[in-house]
């Protein structure tokens, strides 16, 4: 009897041994391709190992950069495999475009990761899909244009903005300034100018304190253990950090209840302030008509209010932060822009009519803004039907990540891919040209709808404080990080 039982527990542990060797098999052999017809029409990639797939090949602080690595050797459309995730990389100006513009529809849907699900649940503007994507996309670019943006009526907020960020470098008085903080409360205060149909000042703490939430919470949405998290969800438990982005968008959440109140009490419909007063008007519209599947909700407010803040003003001032570096670290340039300025403008308010007579400073701001690349990999897109891109067949569900980095770096479109060149953007005699490469907003159904208003913003911004100021680097300081940036800004009169 007790060889009996052993043998059987012999038995039961070797067949669950095979079991699981079998299982890591099928993994290992599937991990190398996405075509569930089982042919050689997927993409290429890189073989991973099994459950794990090509994660231990990945650096999650900057994946962009292992990505762009896998796209020299296995070209411009290939496959990974993140644990159970099927991933399509898209590299290259021309394969990007193709892909967000003449195939919008095929790689139209938003891949909601794990973590910005939890946080969304699939309302907003940015994390939707379907109806909801389509109801409020529609509804924000409406109202943001009818409450200026890109227009000139607008130029006066941002250039009212920039005066309070101008008053605040002078208090540097000259010396090492850490001037993060001043350009994201800029940056807000332009989006809250949209959003409430009021500003904030510098030094209100709630204010404060909001800003501070959105940029950790971006923060840990880049983080390591987060992009980890987002493909072994299992491990949920084990990061402390999610249970801190919780919390700050639970403290997001209460500060815009209390705005949204304050708003509805003095809502006048045939006055509104902002994108809140009119979501509010629509909303109501919608009730008294009966209506019951409307996309215009409480949660689709919050999470369109809180999507705005994040993209429309940290993207910004991490912009502005570059293109301060930038001028700090080739003041030659930044004597050019400023000679440009003072020749054609002198001591007078930049307006955003003088952009056609700045070629060169017009020039500049594009260049940072492509040396910057601020989103590398853009926003995961997912595929939402069974096709074939480039030869490749991509099916269902597939998540795609368009390089938006490999677009603005792309040798055969750019003279100098690596280099801070603001001559990409001039012709042979020094007027301003676009480039069809220059992406930053990404292209297609999910380009940014903010892109307007940002350029506006760059413009006007980095015009104003190159007229006004002199920047320079502390000494002994390395300005390689333009997220914690230290300058000295020395003003000219």
């Amino acid at each position: 009897m007790e060889t009996s039982y052993f043998f059987l527990q012999f038995l039961s542990s070797t067949s669950l041994l095979l079991t699981v060797i079998f299982l890591l098999l099928i993994s290992y052999v599937s991990s190398s391709s996405f075509s569930t017809r089982g042919d050689s029409k997927g993409p290429p990639g890189p073989r991973g190992l099994p459950l794990l797939g090509n994660m231990l090949q990945m650096d999650f602080r900057q994946p962009y950069k292992t990505l762009i690595e896998f796209s020299k050797q296995y070209g411009s459309v290939y496959s990974i495999r993140l644990a159970h995730q099927k991933v399509v990389v898209l590299s290259g100006y021309k394969t990007v475009k193709n892909a967000l513009v003449k195939y919008a529809e095929e790689f139209g849907d938003r891949h909601q990761a794990l973590l910005m699900h939890e946080s969304n649940q699939g309302h907003g503007i940015i994390w939707s899909n379907g109806d909801t994507w389509r109801d409020m996309r529609r509804f924000a670019l409406k109202n943001l244009r009818d409450f200026g943006m890109g227009k000139t009526i607008f130029e006066d907020k941002i250039i009212e903005e920039c005066d309070h960020l101008i008053k605040e470098f002078k208090k540097s008085e000259g010396k090492p300034y850490h001037v993060n903080d001043p350009l994201i409360f800029t940056t807000s205060n332009v989006i809250s100018s949209l959003v409430y149909g009021k500003r904030f000042e510098y030094d209100d703490t709630k204010f404060v304190s909001l800003i501070h939430c959105t940029s950790r919470r971006t923060e840990i949405m880049l983080s390591r253990s987060a992009q980890i998290f987002n493909v072994l969800p299992w491990i949920g438990r084990f990061i402390p950090n999610r249970k801190e982005f919780r919390e700050i968008g639970d403290v997001s959440v209460k500060h815009n209840i209390e705005m949204f109140r304050r708003l509805k009490e003095t809502l006048n419909p045939e006055m509104c302030r902002g994108f809140v007063d009119a979501f509010l008007v629509q909303k109501e519209k919608h009730e008294e008509s009966g209506i019951t599947n409307s996309n215009f909700t409480d949660e689709n407010l919050m999470k369109s209010v809180i999507n705005m803040f994040a993209a429309g003003s940290e993207s910004t001032s991490a912009t502005l932060a570059w293109g301060l570096m930038l001028m700090a670290k080739y003041p030659e340039i930044q004597h050019q822009v400023r000679e440009e300025l003072s020749r054609v403008v002198g001591n007078r308010q930049v307006r955003i009519n003088d952009r056609m007579n700045l070629p060169l400073t017009n020039a500049v701001i594009h260049e940072i803004q492509r040396v910057a690349s601020i989103a590398p990999m853009g926003l995961p897109h997912q595929v939402n039907k069974d096709f074939t891109f480039q030869g490749h067949f991509i099916e269902k569900g597939t998540v795609v990540h368009a390089l938006l980095r490999t677009v603005l770096h792309d040798e055969n479109e750019w003279e100098k891919p690596e280099s801070f060149h603001p001559a990409h953007f001039l012709d042979k005699d020094g007027q301003f040209v676009m480039r069809d490469a220059f992406l930053p907003f990404s292209a297609g159904r999910r380009a940014c709808i903010g892109e307007t208003l940002v350029k506006m913003e760059l413009f006007i911004i980095l015009s104003s404080l190159l007229q006004k100021f002199h920047f320079s680097p502390p000494p002994e300081v390395q300005m390689e990080n333009p997220y914690n940036l230290q300058l000295m800004c020395e003003p000219l009169f």
